[in-house]
């Protein structure tokens, strides 16, 4: 197939929804669209160049991390990163039914790195974070890592206590780290 490089250099540099027909679309939202275009890549169309220069700015700051998406390249309203083959934590916790000890000790993982590599916001929401083949948690959609300051998890909490789960993630966060579950209970209770 064409690369999406040559793709946007026919269309003056940028992507359409109607340039990449031939691919699954992954999803589509608010921000843009989603589409994989191999077994490991895909390419998110933005509708907005600010958005797609903020998700650019995290992914770039981001990439010493095991957690963030590989980024292999980019134009004006599109990024090309690494498709996360696998589940996210809402299907995993519908289907299993329960939150192992190895589960919460990935999410205070990932939040940690979120903090280690710079990003103001050490939150994300439940659809958002990813187990690969390989059982690795990945985090997506970063383009509020620089502008919302929360160093508390409260979209994730919050995505947990809709589907049933956040007493379990707290109680489960208060044996395996009882520090940060005294930081985050100004905040909870």
């Amino acid at each position: 197939m064409e690369s999406i490089t040559a793709i946007a250099a026919r269309n003056k540099g940028k992507l359409a929804l109607e340039n990449l027909e031939k691919y699954k679309q992954l999803g589509k939202g608010g921000d843009g669209a989603v589409f994989q275009i191999s077994h490991n890549k895909c390419v998110k169309i933005f509708w907005k160049e600010k958005t797609q220069k903020l998700e650019l700015e995290a992914l770039k700051k981001g990439q010493s991390s095991p957690i963030i998406p590989r980024l292999y390249e980019y134009g004006s309203n599109y990024i090309v990163m690494e498709y996360v083959n696998g589940y996210n934590l809402k299907k995993y916790l519908k289907e299993k039914k329960r939150f192992s000890d190895s589960k919460i000790r990935q999410i205070l993982y990932m939040l940690s790195e979120l903090k280690r590599i710079g990003f103001l916001r050490h939150d994300t929401e439940v659809r958002h974070i990813y187990f690969n083949e390989k059982g690795e948690v990945k985090v997506i959609d970063h383009k509020r890592a620089f502008t919302t300051d929360r160093t508390y998890p409260r979209k994730l909490i919050s995505g947990l206590e809709k589907l049933g789960y956040a007493e379990e993630f707290l109680q489960g966060v208060k044996q395996i780290s009882p520090t940060i579950f005294n930081e985050w209970a100004k905040y909870y209770e």
